[in-house]
């Protein structure tokens, strides 16, 4: 689970294994494979046409993006346990809503930060509109958030319950 606050990302103990190996991964393994990339590249004559290189450097880049965004995460970073099972939404909560009290029209989706995002369920991050709506309401409250063109939306918490993934 991840909760953002500020410059604060909570954690559980799992997830911060997880992005901790990815950063290992990407700092040795993966910096020494991309140089390797880059140097068969560059053997190969003229830069300037070299889609080779070029989609190498590319490639390194963004891997030295994901790696100074990994270390700062885990720089800031707070371990801690899953939400308690009270039927308040917060970070690390599965939450199901009705829109505007429909019980046909639902969604259910993880309220966390897109570091935890996961293909078994959608998640929308604490500081998305809707996150900021739904956050600290409980099962059976209205909440209400802005979309994109401005105007209002209103949604029901039917269930909220700690991530179990």
């Amino acid at each position: 689970m991840t909760q953002t606050s500020d410059n604060v990302t909570w954690l559980t103990q799992e997830a911060y294994n997880r992005l901790k190996e990815e950063l290992e991964y990407l700092s040795g393994p993966a910096r020494t494979e991309i140089a390797k990339k880059i140097e068969a590249a560059r053997e190969e004559g003229d830069l300037r046409e070299n889609g080779g290189y070029h989609a190498a450097k590319e490639e390194q880049g963004k891997q030295e993006l994901r790696i100074r965004q990994l270390t700062q995460l885990l720089q800031h970073a707070k371990v801690g346990e899953t939400p308690p099972d009270d039927g308040v939404v917060e970070p690390g909560m599965v939450v199901t809503i009705a829109f505007d009290g429909d019980p046909d029209d639902t969604t259910t989706f993880l309220l966390a930060s897109r570091e935890y995002a996961s293909s078994d369920v959608e998640t929308y991050s604490p500081q998305s509109p809707l996150g900021q709506g739904v956050n600290g309401k409980r099962v059976g409250d209205d909440a209400r958030y802005e979309l994109p063109n401005g105007k209002m939306a209103s949604v029901k918490i039917l269930e909220a319950k700690p991530y179990q993934g």
